[in-house]
């Protein structure tokens, strides 16, 4: 058989697990294609080269230009590719799941389409956010009600120890500059946790669009879980750079991010929370994380029955029943 030139794609068990990776890299201005298995970045000062297998998501800003190559490699390696405008406010695309199991997904479905698991994975969502407080018994309203109060004493702490002055969020996000300061690091923070997000959310297998508190979009399950980390990550960020009288607004906020989040914990964590609120229940129990990255490694395609099993694919059935 004739060998078929260039670099094989890796093999899935080679691959970086998504909470193992970069979070983000953004590029501009540049060419980008590929040398073996990294990507290269090339513009007037040179070339960097950066490991497919490494990256979470790549972020594509104005004046890029990107090889049919160095996608392939990309969605070989289930990266995330997002084309970005001048401030990082719009996504556009993305590579391929890492998980060739369609567990999450089938969960996630499942208890979106489910009213009343639909309101558990909703509180333990807030849970998550009121530490220590019981959110068992309050109602999506009440809810909503006690993450705005939170959100306002987050932004009012935070123009209290920077010094920032803050009125209320107003944003266009077709007119970036059209913002004060500290509203067009908001804007940019919040775009690369999203993309990070985002990307985690398509490497494990799960489905962005099919969220639990936010609903009607196509990132409705990425604004979900972003806004558990707000807080901690993008809110502080914005009101740092703010602080500093920064002139790049947008440059510098997405550097600030990369650094709150360069040592991967963010990633790890937001893995495991999305495992925890799609797979546990009030009986379930811990979750078996060996076993889970065992079954997302898994090429195997089975056959569904209506008796609740599942079945080997790959197999002819016409001997086992009558026509």
């Amino acid at each position: 058989m004739k060998k078929i030139p260039g670099v094989p794609p890796a093999e899935l068990a080679e691959l970086n697990r998504a909470q193992d990776r970069i979070s983000f890299v953004y590029l501009e201005r540049c060419v980008i294609h590929r040398d073996s298995n990294a990507i290269t970045a090339t513009d007037e000062k040179g070339v960097v080269h950066l490991p497919a297998a490494t990256l979470g998501v790549l972020m594509l800003g104005p004046g890029t230009s990107i090889t049919q190559q160095a996608m392939m490699l990309i969605a070989d390696n289930g990266a995330t590719v997002v084309w970005v405008g001048e401030h990082g406010i719009r996504y556009y695309a993305h590579g391929r799941s890492l998980a060739r199991s369609s567990r999450l997904l089938v969960a996630q479905a499942a208890a979106v389409s489910h009213r009343d698991r639909r309101l558990q994975v909703a509180r333990a969502m807030y849970r998550m956010r009121f530490p220590g407080e019981d959110t068992s018994g309050l109602t999506m309203q009440q809810l909503r009600g006690k993450e705005g109060a939170r959100v306002r004493r987050c932004y009012r702490e935070h123009s209290l120890r920077t010094g920032v002055s803050w009125n209320n969020r107003e944003y266009d996000p077709d007119n970036f500059d059209g913002g004060d300061p500290v509203n067009q690091a908001l804007s940019a923070a919040h775009a690369c946790l999203y993309g990070i997000v985002h990307a985690v959310i398509v490497a494990i297998g799960a489905s962005p669009g099919l969220g639990f508190v936010h609903t009607g979009h196509e990132r409705s399950f990425v604004y979900d879980i972003a806004d558990l980390y707000k807080a901690e990550i993008s809110i502080p960020v914005a009101f740092d750079i703010a602080a500093g009288e920064s002139t790049d607004i947008g440059s510098d906020t997405r550097r600030a991010v990369r650094d709150r989040v360069h040592d991967g914990a963010l990633l790890d964590r937001c893995v495991r929370d999305i495992r925890s609120l799609l797979l546990t229940n009030g009986s379930a129990g811990p979750i078996d994380e060996e076993q889970l990255d065992e079954e997302a490694g898994s090429d195997a395609v089975r056959l569904w029955d209506e008796g609740g099993y599942e079945l080997a694919g790959g197999r002819n059935y016409s001997g086992d029943v009558d026509f």
